[in-house]
């Protein structure tokens, strides 16, 4: 499978679906707006780890972004400092990059919204950031209860964020595509009727319930 078509494919999956498939486990379990609502992207992981306040690492991650990566962009404690803004954003769409997750803040909305490269921000601000220390580019970072490395397979939509290392998603978009197909004969039935109360068993096991002396 290429790149381009495991991201299409994880994309269509979906956050939540994800995160079910793997045994609820990867869920990035920060609070994160999107920019551009009814977005949904994956790819491979690229991190900024920023100095605190600061975005020059944003710069130098932009010159090694490949197309398709999801930019990850973090300092040590989140804060609403702008990592992230249009001119950034310009570079970073002329590079191929899928989407941008920032767990920090971002500005120039509106412009970013017109460019329409997919943003998921923890804040808006218009404060913006210095750019006098290095960070790090592509080392493992703590993001929402997890380890995101350089590389770990990133889902985002309107649901959030989801991680899961590459060496696993294979087996996880096996999983993930029966859970599927076990939801669409759900709705099948939901349609017709029939109710989630009745076909989990859980109105049986109400009765039995009430019955008991």
């Amino acid at each position: 499978m290429t790149l381009a078509s495991r991201s299409k494919e994880l994309a269509a999956l979906g956050v939540a679906t994800c995160y079910e498939a793997a045994g609820r486990v990867g869920l990035l379990d920060i609070p994160l707006t999107a920019l551009l609502p009814g977005q949904s992207v994956a790819g491979p992981a690229r991190i900024a780890a920023c100095g605190q306040g600061d975005n020059r690492a944003v710069h130098e991650l932009i010159a090694r972004v490949e197309p398709g990566d999801v930019m990850v962009l973090r300092m040590p404690r989140p804060e609403p400092v702008a990592l992230f803004g249009e001119l950034l954003a310009t570079q970073a769409q002329h590079s191929g990059a899928a989407g941008v997750l920032v767990d920090a803040a971002v500005r120039d909305v509106d412009r970013l919204r017109e460019l329409g490269l997919p943003v998921w921000t923890r804040f808006v601000s218009a404060r913006g950031a210095v750019k006098a220390a290095r960070g790090a580019i592509d080392v493992p970072v703590a993001l929402g209860g997890c380890v995101v490395g350089p590389g770990d397979w990133l889902v985002l939509d309107s649901d959030g964020g989801w991680t899961m290392p590459d060496q696993d998603i294979e087996t996880l978009m096996t999983k993930a595509r029966s859970r599927v197909d076990k939801e669409n004969g759900l709705l099948d039935k939901y349609k017709t009727g029939q109710l989630s109360y009745d076909l989990y068993g859980l109105r049986d096991e109400d009765e039995k319930h009430a019955a008991r002396p």
